[in-house]
C-alpha cells in the first residue's frame, strides 16, 4: 500500500464519528474492542480484514472514554443543568488568557482561565469534584496567577449560555470539544486567591512571552496597532485581535496568519535549515538541532493546538528529510492526524483542525495537476538551449514560474477551505486568492524580521531595533492591503452555512477532478449522471427555497427583532435592537442568514431597546428603505434614525392601515391615532403565507388593542407574536377571542424586570390551553412556512408542526 496511514486514519476517524452520534456503554465498547483484538492476534488469515473494525472501535472507545461520565465526582453528575453560587478549588490549567472588547470607545478587559477542579463547595463543606471549568473574570489578574497555581475561586457556576438564535456561534458546543461543560462567572479579581503551596516561578512560556514582547517593542511606540499584531502573529497574543481589527483579515481570508501554524513553523525550520546547511552541517545533525528548536517555540508560545499540530507535521517531514527517506505529503499528513487524534480525539470536531488538514490535503491533491498546467504554459522549445533564449524571456520565466506557483498554492488552499469557512464563519471570499498572494509573503517577511529581532535580543540592540522597524513596516503594509482588498467589488459575501449534502457533493467532486477520475473514459457516463443528478438536486433546492418563508423572532436583552426571509419577495427586518446587542446578536445573525443587503427595515415604535441600532444596521447592510407608521414618537434615537433615512436619496416610507409591506398588511396605527403611551402606537403587521396567518403585535398596549379590535375585520391568526407594553398587559381577553391563535409567542427578557412576563400574565394565558412560548426561556423562535406545512421551533428544543391542508 503506497499510503498506508491514510486508510488507517480514515478508519480511526470513522470511529470518532460513531462516538459523536452513538453512545453505547463504555464497558461494551471496551469488550468489543478487546474481542476484536484477540481475533486479530489469533486469526492470522483474517487479520487484514479485522484490523479495520479494530481501528474503528479504537477511535470509538477513545472518544467515549473522554466524554462519558465515569467518575462519580464529575461536575455533570453534581450540577446537571442547574446554576449555583459555589467556591471551587483546583489548579490553573493555563495562564490567564486576556480578552478585550470596546464599549463606548474604551477597551474593557477580562481574563479567561481553565481550571482543573479538585473540590467544590455549595453549602458548608468542600466535596471532591472532577472536571475542567472555564472561569471568566472582569479585569486583569495579577502576575502571580499562572499555570499550575493552586487556587480558590468564588462565583456563579452554570452551563455556558446557548446561542440566542440559529446560526450564531455555539459556545457550549465549542467548549465541549475541549472537555469543558461548565462556566464560572466571578464578579472581580478579588474572588481569586492562591492556596496551598504556590509555584515560585512563572512558567517558561510566560517568561518567554514577556521577554519577547519587550524585545519586539524595542524602538517602537507603545500601544501601537501594528506592534500588537506582530505580537499576535509571532507569539499568539490574542488581545490584539479585536473584532474591528480582525474583520478585514477575516473578510479577505487571511486570518490564518495570526495562528501559530504551519506557515510559522515551516518558516522557522527553513531559516535554521538554510543557516545550518550554509555551515555545511549534515542533514541528520540539522534535524537534531531543528526539531528541538521548533518544539521549544511551540512550548514557549503556550502549547497552542494549532502550533502543536503544525509542529508534529513538521517533525515528521524533517524526520524523513534528515533520514533521507522519500517524502509523501499525504502519508505525512495522515501520520500527523493519527498522532493528534490519538492524543486528543475531540480535535476532529474543532474548526481549526478541520481547516488545517483540509487545506494541506487540498494542496497535496490539487497542486500536482496545477503544476502540470503551469509547466505546459511555461514550456519552451526543448531542443533550444537556455542560452539561446531571448534575455527578457530568461528573466521573465523564473518570475512567472514563482507567481504561477504561488497562485496554484493559493487556489488549492482556497478550494479546500472555503466550504469550511462558509460553514463556521458564513463567509465566501473570492478575494482570498489575491490576498494570499500579497499578504502571505508580507507575513513571512514580518515573521522573519521578528525571528531576527528575538535572536539579536539584548546583545545586539541596534540590529534588534532595525528588525523591529522592518517588521512593523511589513505589518503595516499587511493591514493596509487587507483593508484595501476587502473594499474591492465582490471581495467577499456573507452566506448561509452549507449542509452536509453540500460538503459531500463538493469534496467528492473536488477529489474526483483532482485525481483525474472524472475525466477517465470508463467513468465518463457515471460522471455525466452525477453532474445531471447534482444539477437536479440543486434545482429542487432552489425551488424549495423559493416556496419557503422563514420568520425568526430574536430576543435582544429587553428588546426584540423579527427577521422575515421570503424566498420570492426578499428579506425584511422588523425592529433591530439597540447598539449594545447589534454587534453580538443582530449583525452576526443576519450574516449567518446570508444577508449582505437589507431591502427593508421596519421600526414599529420608539423604544431604544428595539430601534436604537437602526442607523448602524442601515450602514452595515446598506438598507434600501426604512418603513415606519405615521405615529409620532418622542424618542430622540427614533427621530434621529428617521432623519438619517430622509436625507437624499430619501429612503423613508410612512405606512397606514391597509397598506402592504410585501406579504404583510399594516393593521395599526392610523395617522389620526395619538395615544399618550408610545406602546399603543406600535405598528401591527399581519401576514398570510401559504394560508398560514401570523400576527406581529409589537408592544401594543390595551388602549391600542381596543382600537385595533374596532378597526380590523379579521384578526384570526395561527401564530401571534407580542411584546410587553410598559404600563399595561398584552393580549387582552377580547383580542385573544378575536385572534383565536394556535400558538402564542411572548417576546420577553429576564432583564430588565419590566420586560419580563408577569406571573399574572402567565396564569391568564395558561387558562387558554394554548402553547405559550416565552423567549426569555426559549431563545429565538423560528417559524418555517412551506406550501404544505408549517413548523415552529425554539432554541431550547420545543417544536410544533401542522399541515397547511388540515386548516
Amino acid at each position: 500500500m503506497k499510503r498506508p496511514l491514510a486508510a488507517v486514519v480514515l478508519a480511526y476517524a470513522a470511529g470518532l464519528l460513531f462516538a459523536q452520534f452513538l453512545h453505547p456503554p463504555v464497558a461494551a465498547l471496551f469488550g468489543s474492542a478487546l474481542l476484536v483484538l484477540v481475533l486479530v492476534l489469533v486469526l492470522e488469515k483474517f487479520r487484514p480484514l479485522l484490523i479495520w473494525p479494530l481501528l474503528v472501535l479504537t477511535g470509538w472507545t477513545n472518544l467515549a472514554c473522554r466524554t462519558e461520565i465515569i467518575s462519580p465526582d464529575d461536575l455533570r453528575t453534581q450540577f446537571r443543568d442547574e446554576s449555583a453560587l459555589v467556591t471551587v478549588r483546583g489548579e490553573m490549567a493555563e495562564s490567564p488568557r486576556l480578552g478585550v472588547f470596546e464599549r463606548n470607545g474604551e477597551k474593557v478587559w477580562h481574563s479567561l482561565v481553565t481550571i482543573h477542579v479538585r473540590e467544590i463547595r455549595r453549602a458548608e463543606n468542600f466535596l471532591p469534584a472532577a472536571g475542567d471549568l472555564l472561569v471568566t473574570t472582569p479585569g486583569i489578574l495579577e502576575s502571580n496567577f499562572f499555570c499550575g497555581q493552586p487556587v480558590e475561586i468564588s462565583g456563579i457556576l452554570a452551563r455556558p449560555a446557548r446561542p440566542v438564535a440559529e446560526g450564531l456561534f455555539d459556545y457550549p458546543a465549542y467548549l465541549a470539544t475541549h472537555g469543558i461543560f461548565y462556566h464560572l462567572a466571578t464578579s472581580s479579581t478579588a474572588d481569586w486567591q492562591i492556596i496551598g503551596n504556590p509555584a515560585a516561578r512563572l512558567p517558561v512560556s510566560d517568561r518567554f512571552l514577556a521577554w519577547s514582547q519587550t524585545t519586539l517593542a524595542r524602538g517602537l511606540p507603545a500601544q501601537d496597532e501594528p506592534l500588537e499584531l506582530l505580537w499576535a502573529m509571532t507569539l499568539g497574543w490574542r488581545p490584539a485581535l479585536t473584532d474591528e481589527v480582525s474583520a478585514p483579515f477575516m473578510q479577505s481570508g487571511t486570518m490564518h496568519i495570526f495562528a501559530i501554524s504551519g506557515l510559522h513553523i515551516a518558516l522557522i525550520a527553513a531559516i535554521f535549515a538554510a543557516l545550518l546547511r550554509a555551515m555545511q552541517v549534515p542533514r541528520f545533525w540539522c534535524g537534531v538541532v531543528i526539531i528541538p528548536l521548533i518544539w521549544f517555540y511551540t512550548g514557549a508560545t503556550g502549547w497552542q493546538p494549532s502550533a502543536i499540530r503544525s509542529t508534529i507535521m513538521m517533525t515528521i517531514i524533517i524526520g524523513g528529510w534528515m533520514l533521507k527517506r522519500p517524502g509523501d505529503l499525504l502519508n505525512s499528513l495522515a501520520t500527523a492526524a493519527f498522532i493528534i487524534l490519538l492524543w486528543d480525539p475531540q480535535q476532529l470536531f474543532q474548526a481549526s483542525f478541520q481547516l488545517s488538514f483540509f487545506v494541506v490535503l487540498s494542496i497535496a491533491l490539487l497542486l500536482p495537476p496545477l503544476e502540470k498546467v503551469r509547466d505546459r504554459w511555461l514550456q519552451t522549445d526543448p531542443l533550444l538551449p537556455r542560452e539561446l533564449l531571448p534575455r527578457w524571456q530568461r528573466w521573465l520565466h523564473p518570475v512567472l514560474r514563482l507567481l504561477l506557483t504561488s497562485l496554484a498554492v493559493s487556489l488549492s488552499a482556497w478550494c479546500g477551505s472555503w466550504p469550511l469557512t462558509a460553514f463556521y464563519f458564513h463567509l465566501f471570499s473570492p478575494v482570498t486568492l489575491l490576498a494570499n498572494l500579497i499578504i502571505v509573503p508580507l507575513s513571512s517577511a514580518a515573521l522573519a524580521c521578528n525571528l531576527g529581532s528575538l535572536l539579536c535580543g539584548d546583545w545586539f540592540p541596534w540590529a534588534t531595533e532595525l528588525f523591529n522597524h522592518s517588521g512593523w513596516l511589513w505589518m503595516k503594509l499587511m493591514v493596509d492591503t487587507s483593508v484595501t482588498l476587502t473594499k474591492l467589488p465582490g471581495a467577499f459575501f456573507y452566506v448561509r452555512s452549507p449542509t452536509a449534502a453540500d460538503f459531500m457533493i463538493y469534496y467528492s467532486a473536488l477529489f474526483a477532478i483532482s485525481s483525474g477520475v472524472a475525466f477517465q473514459k470508463r467513468w465518463r457516463i457515471l460522471a455525466l449522471v452525477c453532474v445531471v443528478s447534482i444539477a437536479g438536486f440543486y434545482g429542487w433546492r432552489w425551488h424549495e427555497a423559493r416556496q419557503t418563508t422563514t420568520v425568526t423572532v430574536l430576543p435582544l436583552n429587553g428588546g426584540s427583532a423579527t427577521f422575515i426571509h421570503d424566498g420570492k419577495s426578499g428579506d425584511l427586518l422588523v425592529d433591530c435592537g439597540d447598539t449594545n446587542v447589534v454587534d453580538f446578536i443582530t449583525t452576526p445573525f443576519l450574516h449567518a442568514q446570508g444577508v449582505n443587503h437589507l431591502p427593508q427595515l421596519v421600526l414599529t415604535q420608539g423604544d431604544v431597546r428595539d430601534v436604537g441600532a437602526a442607523q448602524v444596521i442601515g450602514e452595515q447592510f446598506q438598507t434600501g428603505q426604512l418603513i415606519t407608521s405615521g405615529a409620532k414618537f418622542r424618542s430622540p434615537i427614533y427621530r434621529e434614525s428617521v432623519r438619517a433615512f430622509e436625507q437624499p436619496p430619501r429612503r423613508h416610507q410612512t405606512v397606514n392601515p391597509g397598506d402592504n409591506i410585501g406579504a404583510w398588511q399594516v393593521l395599526h396605527p392610523a395617522v389620526t391615532n395619538n395615544f399618550p403611551q408610545a406602546d399603543d402606537n406600535s405598528l401591527v403587521l399581519k401576514g398570510e403565507i401559504h394560508g398560514v396567518k401570523i400576527l406581529l403585535l409589537s408592544d401594543l398596549g390595551r388602549p391600542g388593542q381596543g382600537v385595533l379590535l374596532n378597526r380590523a375585520e379579521d384578526l384570526r391568526a395561527d401564530i401571534v407574536v407580542t411584546g410587553l407594553p410598559e404600563k399595561t398587559e398584552p393580549l387582552g381577553e377580547g383580542l385573544l377571542d378575536a385572534i383565536q391563535p394556535k400558538i402564542i409567542v411572548v417576546m420577553d427578557s429576564q432583564f430588565p424586570a419590566t420586560k419580563r412576563a408577569s406571573r399574572v400574565l402567565s396564569e391568564r394565558l395558561e387558562q387558554r390551553h394554548i402553547p405559550v412560548i416565552y423567549t426569555r426561556k426559549s431563545g429565538a423562535v423560528t417559524i418555517v412556512v412551506k406550501p404544505d406545512r408549517w413548523e415552529l421551533r425554539t432554541m431550547d428544543g420545543q417544536r410544533f408542526t401542522s399541515d397547511v391542508s388540515s386548516k
